[in-house]
């Protein structure tokens, strides 16, 4: 049985990236290349996929592409093959890929709501535990991280669906942490705030709405707004030194906690919003 937890050093090691064609999930294999890493790159989109391996390999490291929705069945097998078949074995996963929609609970179609835990959560499950058990058997350490959220902590009105999927991730990262140490296995849950990245025109779509010049909500200060590479070298950063926590701003991190031991300030804050929603 192994004992010494997380991947080391990063050198010639090898990171399946889930939802890597843009944004937090293309800067991470960015980030990785850079690192010394290898990646298996997955996403929906083939042509963005093949622009994430050109710049890897620009960077003197190898790419895999696996086209697919996470949420199809069999896809993590695939990812897991994948990358046994090319590196000859995978050392971390990053389960990114997930989506958001903004709208009231009430308002959200059943099957949107499946929709999105079947992506966000049960696809990012799926792939993590699967790569546990492979770690498992082949008696390596490994890192597994899945890309949770600063709402898995707490939520806003309109947000009900996304942080309960976020949420959920959180509380199993925490709880597979320790049941995965004797293995030499870490597991990680990264929260990043709001970053420019395609998702909120994605949820301006699912949500009815147009979509903002700036690419980001319109009510979000400037200074919550963060870009894909600061969530990459977070992740980076945690690869290298395990934790069981990514956050990219300790101002919200220490507001997530303040909400938590004080509700009635978060009371404040989903008044507020609430009231933004309904006058939309």
């Amino acid at each position: 049985m192994a004992t010494k937890r997380g991947v080391g050093t990063l050198a010639d090691k090898v990171l399946i990236v889930t939802g890597a064609s843009s944004g937090i999930g293309a800067a991470t294999a960015l980030a990785a290349a850079e690192a010394g890493m290898d990646v298996l790159i997955n996403a929906r989109r083939m042509e963005r996929l093949a622009r994430v391996a050109e710049l890897v390999e620009e960077r003197g490291r190898r790419a895999e592409i696996v086209v697919g929705d996470v949420a199809e069945q069999g896809l993590s097998q695939r990812l897991l093959d994948a990358a046994d078949e090319r590196f000859g074995r995978f050392d971390a996963v990053f389960a990114n890929a997930g989506y958001g929609m903004e709208l009231p609970a009430t308002e959200v179609p059943e099957e949107a709501l499946r929709a999105i835990f079947e992506t966000n959560f049960f696809a990012s499950v799926e792939l993590i535990r699967l790569s546990a058990l492979r770690l498992i058997a082949s008696g390596r350490p490994g890192h597994l991280l899945m890309c949770s959220s600063c709402l898995a902590k707490f939520t806003l009105p309109g947000f009900s669906a996304y942080s309960a999927t976020k949420a959920a991730q959180a509380h199993l990262c925490r709880a597979m942490r320790f049941e995965l140490a004797p293995h030499g296995i870490e597991v990680s849950s990264v929260h990043p705030i709001t970053t420019v990245t395609e998702f909120f025109d994605r949820a301006a779509e699912r949500s009815g709405r147009e979509s903002t010049p700036s690419g980001v909500h319109d009510h979000v200060p400037r200074w919550m707004i963060q870009t894909p590479e600061r969530v990459a070298a977070a992740v980076i950063q945690c690869l290298r030194r395990p934790r069981s926590e990514v956050w990219t701003s300790h101002i919200v991190r220490l507001s997530s906690g303040l909400f938590n031991a004080f509700p009635s300030v978060l009371d404040m804050v989903m008044r507020r919003e609430a009231k933004r929603l309904r006058e939309g």
